[in-house]
């Protein structure tokens, strides 16, 4: 059974920090999830380390990843 990872990332928006669950199920994938501050949509790219260890990018509508 996968474990949701707790991380904390910054809006691209309105700069907020914001603690988000991630899932390990969406390793090497991306989606998109308002900003629970302003509600803007934020884009999150889910990357998995070769050790299993997550790390999430995230971008405004108007970045370019």
């Amino acid at each position: 059974m996968n474990e949701l990872t707790e991380t904390m990332i910054g809006c691209p928006y309105c700069g907020e920090s914001v603690e988000v669950l991630i899932n390990p199920e969406d390793a090497q994938q991306s989606y998109i999830e308002d900003c629970q501050v302003c509600c803007k949509p934020i884009t999150f790219v889910v990357t998995e380390a070769n050790n299993g260890d997550l790390s999430v990018a995230v971008y405004s509508e108007n970045d370019t990843y």
